[in-house]
């Protein structure tokens, strides 16, 4: 912690969406679920008790599910599907009550003891989907017990005042019951900028500062902080005089907004004149009005797999046909980048019944699974050139590392449409086919990929953990997760000028797209779209106004010279002040 001239505290952490925010805080505390192990006569009574538990939670789950479906999509509520269906795994539920009765113990004890039991399971997995299960696990075991106890957990929806929400760190569950009317911004002692919590926070468009690794330490609740999401800082009970300096500094935030809210129907282009195109990713149709109404000019990244995910079984060609119609349709003609399923790695469908890894985010994922499970990549490839004919549909790979890959997938691609046009359904002549570049393979072999696909998507998520060795989603290495080394830049830069030697155009929807220092240096390196966050897209096009792709281009040969991430960060500060 460090501290203003003025000694007020000061805790720094990771911006994970901008804004500025003002309130008392709040902690999120863990309530006392504590409890003996008793023995129990009347076990038929105690099972009730439980089976009535279940219920209660369940009930709970389902109006927090629907709350966040209704809210921000379909896409932030699945995580409670996958809750939903914790509770009522025949395996867990038929453990614990078989526990009861045979050891007759008190409901809590043998929740507990077999949840236990399953958490020590998955650790010993070298999965990561298994092990990110233990959280919900957790999450759903306190809830739970909550009922048996008759302990009230903080419900973050009831809050009727404006308020910081101070925690170490935020759950599915809690994030999905903030309140926007009077949850004004968070804070969180751990987290990064792809955690859970940062993504949902910029959905929900509040400030948030993560990883600051103290503020449940020295932040209590009545205390009033200031959270600067354009920064990265958090003050606690600053002076007055901070206050109204910080005051300014939101209303010139405000002011900003509003003028980028005069943007939503203009084209992204350079102060000398060339334009790039700003596109948003989403997870499901519901997120188009998000999409229209902050101006994006496309849709780079459809993530299909969220089709797939919260169910019990595949998704049927028709209801795929539907989803992605709907999309089209919903763009009026403009460019829908589809991304086919791209399962494995953090996530996984337990329908699939697939084998357990050692690695499971270099094992067997996306285009190697569909490849191998054509039957579902088939339905998939079938629904989406029927839908072809209600817009401009793009169909990407995900996760290719061989032109050998491509082929056999554009392969398979072409198959299913020749058998559609030999039945009499109607399929666009004009679907553009490309993919993502998330492997450093495919990156440096991007001059020979260049030949055969219409288009790359830089994937920057995956690229950047793969080619610096460091787990994106471990907070221990999280400081080597950095869009601006100078090794990811010459990357792109190999992805860009292998397309454009090809006369191809090259995008990225990683998070890289929508980071404020990287636009710079990735319209310098000649990007043609932007994909991100659509929450993002009027900030990003107030910058590109701004900016001049020549400057820019003269800023990324001094970066691509330079040996350290820092050193491009402050040539970007100095090359784009004012």
């Amino acid at each position: 912690m460090s501290s203003f001239t003025d000694r007020t505290p000061l805790l720094n952490g990771i911006a994970a969406s901008s804004g500025i925010a003002m309130a008392k805080a709040y902690r999120l505390v863990e309530p006392d679920l504590s409890f003996e192990k008793e023995m129990i006569e009347d076990i038929e009574k105690e099972i009730q008790r439980f089976q009535s538990a279940i219920g209660n939670a369940k009930k709970e789950l389902e109006e927090i599910r629907d709350r966040a479906k209704k809210e921000l999509g379909d896409d932030k509520a699945i995580i409670f599907d996958a809750h939903l269906l914790i509770l009522s795994d025949p395996d867990l539920l038929n453990h614990i009550r078989d526990n009861i009765k045979t050891t007759k113990v008190n409901a809590e004890y043998a929740l507990d003891n077999t949840t236990d039991m399953f958490i020590t399971l998955f650790e010993q997995m070298d999965n990561e989907y298994m092990k990110e299960r233990i959280a919900d696990i957790r999450d759903v075991r306190k809830r739970v017990l909550s009922h048996l106890l008759g302990v009230k957990i903080v419900n973050p929806s009831m809050i009727m005042e404006e308020v910081i929400i101070v925690a170490e760190d935020l759950t599915p569950s809690d994030t999905a019951q903030l309140n926007r009317t009077f949850v004004k911004g968070f804070t969180t002692d751990i987290g990064g900028r792809t955690s859970h919590s940062a993504i949902m926070a910029r959905s929900m468009e509040i400030p948030a500062i993560v990883g600051t690794k103290t503020a449940t330490e020295v932040i209590n609740t009545g205390d009033f902080v200031i959270v600067d999401g354009l920064k990265g800082e958090v003050l606690i009970n600053p002076s007055q005089e901070m206050v109204m300096q910080y005051k300014r500094k939101l209303a010139d935030f405000e002011t900003r907004k509003e003028e980028w809210i005069k943007l939503m129907n203009e084209k992204t282009v350079t102060s000398d004149g060339h334009h790039v195109e700003l596109a948003a990713n989403i997870g499901t149709p519901k997120d188009l009005d998000r999409v229209v109404h902050n101006g994006s000019e496309a849709i780079g990244l459809y993530r299909t797999e969220f089709l797939y995910m919260g169910k019990d079984q595949l998704p049927s060609e028709e209801e795929q046909y539907q989803a992605y119609k709907e999309v089209l349709e919903g763009m009026n003609g403009k460019t829908v980048v589809v991304r086919t399923l791209d399962i494995g790695g953090d996530k996984e469908l337990p329908y699939l019944n697939l084998p357990k890894e050692m690695n499971p985010f270099l094992g067997f994922r996306a285009i190697r699974l569909c490849l191998e499970e054509q039957g579902m990549f088939r339905t998939q490839l079938r629904a989406l050139l029927r839908a072809s004919t209600a817009g401009n549909l793009k169909i990407m790979f995900p996760m290719i590392a061989t032109l050998e890959e491509f082929r056999q997938a554009k392969a398979v691609l072409e198959e299913e449409k020749q058998k559609l046009v030999s039945e009499g359904v109607s399929v666009s002549d004009c679907i553009e086919v490309g993919i993502m570049v998330e492997i450093p393979s495919t990156a440096i072999l991007a001059d020979q990929f260049a030949k055969e696909v219409d288009f790359f998507s830089i994937g920057t998520n995956d690229l950047i953990q793969y080619t610096i060795a460091a787990d994106r989603m471990n907070e221990r290495v999280s400081y080597l997760y950095q869009p601006c080394n100078p090794a990811i830049l010459r990357l792109v830069k190999m992805v860009i000028d292998a397309a454009h030697r090809e006369g191809k155009w090259a995008g990225m929807c990683g998070e890289m797209a929508g980071d404020e220092t990287a636009i710079p240096l990735l319209l310098g390196l000649g990007l043609d779209e932007f994909s991100m966050s659509a929450t993002s897209i009027l900030k990003a096009r107030s910058q590109i106004l701004r900016l001049s792709k020549r400057e820019m281009e003269g800023l990324v040969e001094k970066a691509l010279q330079m040996s350290t991430t820092s050193e491009v960060i402050e040539a970007v500060a100095e090359a784009t002040k004012k």
